[in-house]
C-alpha cells in the first residue's frame, strides 16, 4: 500500500532560524519590560494554561516570529464550548463576542507596544496565523 505524500513547505536555513530565535527572545524581553507576561510557546510545549503573549518562531522558509495573545482558560473554554455546540455567527453569544473583542484589542495593543519598542510589526494573515502579530525585525 502506498503511503500518502504531503508536500510540506521547506524549512528556513539554520542561520535564519537562529536570527528569528534571537528576535523572539528580544520580543519576550520587551513585552516583559512593558508588564505583559510573555513566553516562547514553541519552546515550552505550548502549555494552554498560561494567559499572556505567546511568542513563537515559525520555522518554514516563509515563516518568522509571531506573537499571539492567549486569554485566560476560563474565557477561552467558555467561548470554545459554545463554538462546539454551534452558534449563530450573525448574532454570537456575549461570551464569544467578548473573547473576539479581547483577541482583537490585545492584537492592537501588542502591535503598538512592539512598534514603540522599535520593532517592525504588522497584522499577520488571519487565515494562516489568526490574530497573531508578525514581527519582521527591529527598525533600522
Amino acid at each position: 500500500m502506498n503511503k500518502p505524500r504531503f508536500d510540506l513547505p521547506p524549512h528556513a536555513p539554520p542561520e535564519l532560524i537562529a536570527e528569528w530565535n534571537e528576535l523572539a527572545a528580544q520580543v519576550c524581553r520587551e513585552l516583559a519590560r512593558a508588564g505583559i507576561p510573555a513566553r516562547r510557546a514553541d519552546l515550552d510545549g505550548g502549555s494552554l494554561d498560561k494567559p499572556g503573549a505567546d511568542v513563537h518562531v515559525d520555522r518554514i522558509l516563509d515563516g518568522g516570529v509571531y506573537v499571539d495573545w492567549r486569554a485566560n482558560a476560563e474565557l477561552r473554554t467558555a467561548a470554545a464550548d459554545l463554538f462546539a455546540k454551534g452558534i449563530d455567527y450573525a448574532d454570537p453569544p456575549a461570551v464569544v463576542r467578548h473573547f473576539e473583542n479581547v483577541q482583537n484589542s490585545m492584537q492592537k495593543a501588542l502591535l503598538g507596544i512592539l512598534a514603540s519598542a522599535g520593532f517592525q510589526v504588522e497584522e499577520s494573515d488571519p487565515f494562516t496565523h489568526g490574530s497573531a502579530v508578525y514581527v519582521k525585525g527591529l527598525r533600522p
